[in-house]
């Protein structure tokens, strides 16, 4: 419990400095607050902790995408931007501005309250803190397209 916290604490303490987020990223070393640097390391790429890619369950490629989310490439950010959750409908993927309220988060965190299961749900492992950590930035900063 006390190193989750000095964890938390080293992680909100460089939560304004995006350079230094990305020595957080761990098994994502080049991961970064944009929704490019997330597309690419996070929903399209399995890394080297073994956490598997997002789009291995959230495309349409051959199935109906999983919690009706896509994250293929090209309709990701229009897929989470703004648009509620099928299992939360009263709460948006992405809220820009508030990680807090953005069910992406969420579900990530495995917070209480989520319908299903933590994601990935074929974790662990999951996102590590310093993931998280950077996810939450890029919404902080309002979730921009870049």
């Amino acid at each position: 419990m006390r190193r989750h916290l000095q964890i938390l604490a080293l992680a909100s303490g460089v939560a304004g400095c995006d350079e230094s987020l990305s020595d957080l990223a761990g098994p994502t070393p080049n991961l970064e607050p944009t929704f490019t640097s997330l597309q690419r390391d996070i929903f399209e790429t399995t890394d080297s902790a073994g956490r598997t890619a997002c789009v291995a369950c959230h495309t349409d490629q051959g199935r109906t995408p999983a919690g009706g989310l896509n994250l293929a490439h090209d309709v990701a950010y229009n897929q989470l931007v703004g648009v509620f959750s099928r299992g939360r409908p009263s709460i948006a993927r992405v809220t820009p501005g508030n990680p807090d309220a953005s069910y992406l988060v969420q579900k990530v965190e495995g917070q209480p309250g989520i319908v299903g299961r933590r994601m990935p749900a074929n974790g662990p492992p999951y996102l590590s803190q310093g993931q998280i950590q950077i996810l939450r930035r890029w919404v902080e900063l309002g979730a921009p397209r870049n």
